[in-house]
């Protein structure tokens, strides 16, 4: 089966994070309404990892049957991103004081950060689930640049309180094995080779871009 990526390729997430990683790979996505609030919802007796893929699958489920059309041809993508030290789960701060301990807490060791999809067709009810696995290290990190970042109110809606490619740029000593996507909340290596490997989804083109061998 070949799914038209231009067409029905939606993303269940609010994250304008994850919505520029499909963009920025070439997929043309659109993103659709989650109605999960995770921030509300606490593990059970599951490892990390099982946690984030059911969050996962809690947002494309939700929107594969509230936001389309039943039987529709389309592929909906739902993704979680957690942080785990010590067997800890972190999720999203809930103020900038819980940001700040966060921040400090992951200073000067490693953490994990893991990042679970779903991927659910709509028409058939398949659904496919991974999760990805990406080693961080933050180095020593200054308090006042800490206080400055936290003032800044870009932690907000961030798993562990920061967004890899920000902190980096700003001069943070941070250091990873692994796809900086999933860190970034998805991981583009294994979502494109599936979506190619299971669907034929393939990057294509920007047809509003101008034609570059012309």
């Amino acid at each position: 089966m070949i799914v038209r990526p231009h067409e029905y390729l939606l993303l269940a997430s609010r994250s304008p994070r994850r919505l520029l990683l499909l963009r920025e790979a070439g997929f043309h996505v659109e993103t659709i309404a989650t109605f999960i609030d995770d921030g509300e919802l606490k593990p059970g007796r599951v490892t990390i990892g099982q946690w984030a893929a059911a969050l996962a699958h809690l947002k494309a489920s939700a929107a594969a049957r509230n936001s389309i059309t039943p039987g529709a041809n389309a592929l909906i993508i739902g993704a979680d991103t957690v942080v785990e030290v010590d067997g800890r789960l972190i999720g999203q701060p809930r103020d900038a004081a819980d940001a700040r301990r966060i921040i400090l807490h992951l200073a000067e060791r490693e953490h994990d950060v893991i990042t679970g999809v779903s991927v659910i067709h709509v028409a058939s009810g398949h659904e496919d689930l991974f999760v990805d696995v990406a080693r961080v290290t933050v180095g020593p990190v200054p308090p006042d640049s800490i206080d400055e970042y936290v003032a800044t109110g870009q932690w907000r809606g961030k798993a562990g309180a920061y967004n890899l490619s920000e902190r980096i740029a700003a001069g943070w000593p941070i250091h990873y094995e692994g796809d900086p996507a999933t860190i970034m909340g998805l991981p583009m290596r294994r979502l494109s080779a599936y979506l190619a490997r299971r669907w034929g989804i393939v990057p294509q083109p920007d047809p509003r871009e101008p034609n570059q061998s012309s």
